[in-house]
């Protein structure tokens, strides 16, 4: 039996389609969630015959009730693991507990370096280059209550080459780590959840 994962997005779903592509062994994506109605990740999920749900801050301003219907939502598709791809928005207390240790979150650089709050999509980009660092990377790590905080699973380190932009090393450290790391990381906790069932 495959593992049962929801995908959480918000944006273009380029993470999304990395673990579409890949192929997952252990696992099969279920429900595809956006905290924004326009995101192109759900046409992605639509192609695939995915299901999917939105969940927005509009819909629902209130944090605590959008953390119970979110969990609700989860657990109405019988989801097992939960992957942030490219999700801007914070998990509620509730949704975290519930899954706790099974929450994967790609975030785009060399954690413990630029993460946590304010550091996410382009930001993290600028703010590497502004410090003129060499290397920068990806990191898939579970997610706990604290931004960026969770324990790591998998680094990659990507080389910034001179007359990088933002946009250029976004691309490389997409390209060359995060399409990488977040399928394996994402396979290798859909593994310890099919052992722990068995």
């Amino acid at each position: 039996m495959l593992t049962k994962i929801a995908v959480l997005v918000s944006g273009g779903g380029t993470n999304l389609q990395a673990l579409f592509d890949t192929g997952l062994e252990n696992g099969e994506i279920v429900l595809v969630v956006s905290n924004r109605k326009a995101a192109y990740a759900l046409e992605r999920a639509k192609a695939r015959g995915v299901e999917t749900a939105v969940l927005s801050n509009y819909m629902e301003p209130d944090p605590a009730v959008r953390d119970e219907k979110l969990l609700d939502l989860l657990r109405s598709h019988g989801v097992e693991v939960v992957v942030l791809a490219g999700f801007l928005g914070i998990l509620g207390e509730k949704t975290i507990s519930a899954y706790e240790n099974r929450i994967v979150n790609i975030h785009p650089a060399l954690i413990p370096s630029f993460c946590g709050k304010g550091f996410y999509g382009l930001h993290v980009h600028e703010a590497v280059l502004e410090r003129g660092v060499k290397i920068t990377g990806a990191t898939a790590h579970l997610v706990n209550l604290g931004v960026d905080e969770g324990p790591i699973l998998l680094q990659k380190a990507v080389e910034v080459l001179p007359g990088d932009t933002p946009e250029v090393l976004q691309k490389r450290v997409m390209e060359e780590a995060e399409w990488k790391i977040l399928p394996a990381a994402v396979d290798m906790i859909c593994r310890q959840v099919k052992e722990e069932k068995q």
